[in-house]
């Protein structure tokens, strides 16, 4: 069977939504929504294409920001409720943020109270973010319940804290998780923030919860928010950002050059450290189509980037057949915590956006330039 991201039409390098599977998982999340009576909103950290919001706000009630320009992005292009989260906010991002957002989460008491009574007047509902010092996450470099970390303010905290006017907790301790992940949590959470939870309207558990990965438990998952809300008579929140995007399209990438250095090596024309940077700071081997583990096929090559770092690496790979310049390689799962997190380093050609329609039609929605590239720099 012909892969469809081999299509002519689609352009290399590009990042490529396929329309289809990103409304299979709020098809999904839609279910956990009506059956859990949770709401579930997109982290735009993990996935910010608004191109796609016409069909994500169909499903899900808004989007969670992690800076002010994000919620700018929500408050225009979603145009629903925008709810927002940061480590640390000045004043003069507390003056854009408050006309923006329905939520608020404050990362310490300091902050809560340098900004109490601006929050206040404004109308927008006041949370704090808790640290229920429970680990789950299995990489440290998003583990947000490490030791020492600087997100969440810890019961110990809390206990001689004037909570007046908080009106929600905020939790994120996840990534990538299963749904027992959550149950411990939520266990850790009950364990030392119960005595608070009765006064509050609202609890947001944050992201991680995959609940599109295949083999995830959505009925337990399910059962989790159907307690807890029903337990504290309380409004449940979470904001996914891998899950919205999970296994909905990949970035097309092309040889330019195959090369040998002890192995063989494809130069390719996408950037590990510019357009995936995941496969380095993680670290992380992505999918690619037709490809196996190096010596499972044939044909072994060292995937490389076209940038001039010289660790510029994705990784070995085997193929059935021969890679030559022009020879298309198919990163898979390349929409969420990727677009996001990409540079013009070296000023490499940055890969196009794409939209691959339900109706099979591909649909090229951003191509950068030069201009793109300087307008980065001064």
């Amino acid at each position: 069977m012909t892969n469809k991201y081999l299509d002519s039409a689609i352009p290399s390098p590009c990042y490529v939504c396929d329309e289809a599977l990103l409304e299979r998982n709020l098809k999904l999340m839609q279910r956990v929504q009506q059956e859990s009576g949770a709401h579930i909103i997109l982290a735009l950290k993990g996935f910010s294409m608004w191109s796609t919001f016409p069909l994500v706000r169909e499903y899900l009630v808004g989007c969670t920001a992690s800076s002010v320009w994000e919620a700018k992005l929500a408050a225009g292009e979603f145009q629903r409720e925008v709810h927002a989260y940061a480590p640390g906010y000045k004043p003069s991002e507390i003056d854009e943020l408050l006309p923006l957002v329905n939520h608020i989460s404050f990362n310490s008491l300091n902050q809560w109270q340098r900004y109490k009574e601006q929050t206040l007047a404004a109308g927008v509902s006041a949370g704090i973010r808790v640290n229920p010092e429970h680990q789950e996450a299995e990489t440290e470099l998003y583990d947000p319940s490490a030791p020492g970390s600087r997100l969440g303010i810890r019961a110990s905290e809390l206990e001689q804290a004037d909570l007046i006017g908080i009106e929600g907790l905020h939790v994120h301790n996840l990534c990538e998780c299963d749904s027992f992940a959550l149950e411990r949590t939520l266990a850790a959470v009950e364990q030392k923030f119960a005595k608070w939870l009765p006064q509050m309207k609202w609890l947001n558990l944050g992201g991680g919860h995959l609940m599109t990965r295949q083999g995830y438990d959505v009925d337990h998952l399910i059962a989790q928010l159907k307690r807890l809300r029903e337990t504290y008579d309380i409004d449940i929140i979470l904001e996914p950002g891998s899950a919205v995007a999970w296994q909905t399209g990949p970035l097309v990438a092309e040889v330019v050059d195959v090369i040998e250095n002890d192995g063989l090596i494809a130069i390719l024309d996408v950037s590990a450290t510019g357009h995936m940077p995941d496969v380095l700071e993680m670290p992380y081997r992505p999918a690619v189509t037709d490809a196996r583990e190096p010596g499972v096929l044939p044909y072994t090559y060292k995937l490389g980037g076209n940038s001039c770092l010289a660790g510029d690496v994705i990784g070995l790979y085997s193929f059935a057949e021969p890679l030559q310049p022009g020879s298309r390689i198919i990163f898979e799962d390349m929409m969420h915590y990727t677009m996001v997190k990409t540079t013009f380093f070296n000023g490499v050609q940055h890969p196009h956006i794409g939209i691959l329609r339900k109706d099979g039609r591909f649909d090229l929605i951003r191509s950068f330039s030069y201009e793109d590239f300087r307008s980065r720099l001064s």
